[in-house]
């Protein structure tokens, strides 16, 4: 089993562990233990922060990804390991102090009434250690050890966050103590990722800028501006949300997007491995093996992605049944419309395979930067407008409207510049299977319990899903990993 194959199993092991507690953590342990109302909170406070957190990184860890194999030597690589960490002290510091000297700041993120602006401090925080976590992952991302760092990334703050509101259900810990904890537990996951880093490569510290100082932070500014932007997209919903209704709909919107973004999962755990391998190709001219990454890449992802998409989409009814036989607290059914249309564009942006990474990568950056604050400008208009005509369900809407517009742009874009595009014929095929399935299977109800209706509607879409794709051959990649799967049983 090659690298990219062995790891992506182990990271979607992973990434399937951590859905399975994070789904316990969003759809049972916090609302029957906190209340819609502060698992509302806690998400709009972690969303400010996923916003903030690129303002400290200023894209410093894509820039280690881009450049480490560019460098002549190893004496560039590790000037470029060191000013990764150097660099952002010189922002977070300043930028700390000017929030909290200026109150309009405050005003631009909480509501005057808002009681996020009371924790501000969680906000900040958990953004500086995300910030460096994601730098020391991208130490990991250059050596091709991604497994360790997945496990931290997707595993680790799912199970801190059991045990934080388990303490919380017992009486150890009062809502301040319970935000207190979860820094902690933020920044214990920084060290442990920290001492691994070093562990699989110790850089010498020569006191020198890299070579191409100039070069790194001219694309540090450009994907800084992009990953801000991209932060407001993904966030923005749920911290509008806090600002126009109850923060009960947050907690229900999240449920939704939740439950919509193990679609997610294999392209998380793919593209982590791909990446490094993309900026290499780029590096070294190799368009053959770029197309051939993209192409394998959105096929596979497709095809994975999309079983996950018809499982969810044919069991909603029954998956919000055993949402309110889990709590106590109703109306988590008025996000059931959210899941589709959130499933279409995890769906689509899965299908693009590593293309972002092509651009990302390559001297097109640029581009990104404009897409990206385009992109949130629209997603800020659009959702303002959509949550106060739609409710909460706008927000959903606003999304797929920009990711999808902004995908199209994206594919264009490679097209034109590299004369590659992520899609073929067997793609057209997965599509159909995808579509097939799910109308086939969306109206079928079985007068069962929910849990085994959900069991048996998935065990027959999967059999059947995972049986056309693999007699028709419709990936070679995920056959020959079926077969060497079947010959060491």
């Amino acid at each position: 089993m090659g690298i990219i194959a062995r790891q992506s199993f182990y990271n979607v092991l992973s990434i399937l562990f951590a859905i399975a507690l994070g789904g316990a953590n969003t759809i049972v342990f916090y609302p029957r233990v906190m209340g819609p109302e502060f698992h509302g909170l806690i998400g709009a406070l972690l969303a400010n922060s996923n916003i903030i957190q690129p303002l400290f990184s200023y894209g410093i860890q894509f820039s280690v990804i881009k450049f480490y194999s560019a460098c002549k030597n190893k004496r560039d690589q590790d000037n470029l390991l060191i000013f990764s960490v150097v660099l952002p002290l010189f922002l977070i510091i300043p930028l700390i102090l000017t929030v909290y000297q200026f109150d309009f700041i405050l005003g631009y993120f909480f509501a005057d009434e808002s009681k996020a602006s009371d924790y501000l401090f969680l906000i900040l925080s958990v953004a500086i250690s995300t910030a460096y976590f994601e730098i020391f992952y991208s130490w990991l991302r250059i050596q091709k050890k991604t497994v360790f760092g997945n496990f931290l990334k997707e595993v680790y703050q799912r199970v801190m966050i059991t045990v934080l509101i388990t303490f919380y259900l017992v009486g150890w810990l009062d809502f301040d103590s319970f935000l207190y904890s979860l820094i902690v537990g933020y920044y214990l996951r920084l060290l442990l990722i920290f001492f691994y880093a070093l562990k699989v490569h110790t850089p010498k510290i020569h006191w020198e800028f890299p070579s191409n100082t100039k070069m790194i932070l001219r694309y540090c500014s450009y994907i800084f501006l992009t990953g801000f932007s991209a932060s407001i997209i993904l966030d923005l919903d749920k911290s509008m949300i806090k600002q126009f209704l109850a923060p009960e709909y947050v907690s229900f919107y999240m449920v939704a997007i939740f439950i919509a973004a193990v679609i997610d999962t294999p392209s998380r755990a793919m593209v982590q491995i791909v990446s490094p391998m993309v900026a290499e190709s780029l590096n070294s001219n190799n368009k053959m093996r770029l197309e051939e990454l993209l192409k394998k890449s959105s096929l596979n992802l497709l095809l994975i992605s999309g079983l996950i998409f018809v499982v969810i989409n044919v069991n909603l009814q029954d998956i919000y049944k055993l949402i309110e036989i889990l709590n106590t607290e109703r109306g988590y059914i008025a996000g059931l419309p959210i899941i589709l249309l959130i499933s279409i564009t995890k769906l689509f942006s899965a299908s693009l395979g590593c293309l972002n990474n092509i651009i990302t990568n390559s001297k097109h950056y640029r581009y990104l930067l404009i897409f990206s604050i385009a992109s949130a400008l629209t997603a800020i208009v659009l959702n303002i407008q959509f949550i106060t005509t739609y409710g909460f369900i706008g927000a959903a809407i606003a999304t797929l409207v920009v990711v999808t517009v902004f995908n199209i742009l994206k594919i264009i874009l490679v097209f034109y510049k590299f004369k590659i595009h992520p899609f073929g014929i067997k793609s057209a095929w997965v599509l159909l299977l995808i579509v097939a399935l799910y109308l086939v299977f969306k109206n079928v109800s079985l007068d069962l319990h929910p849990f085994i209706s959900v069991s048996l509607k998935s065990i027959i879409v999967g059999i059947l899903y995972l049986g056309i794709s693999y007699l028709t051959g419709l990936s070679a990649e995920v056959n020959n990993f079926v077969n060497q799967l079947l010959k060491k049983q």
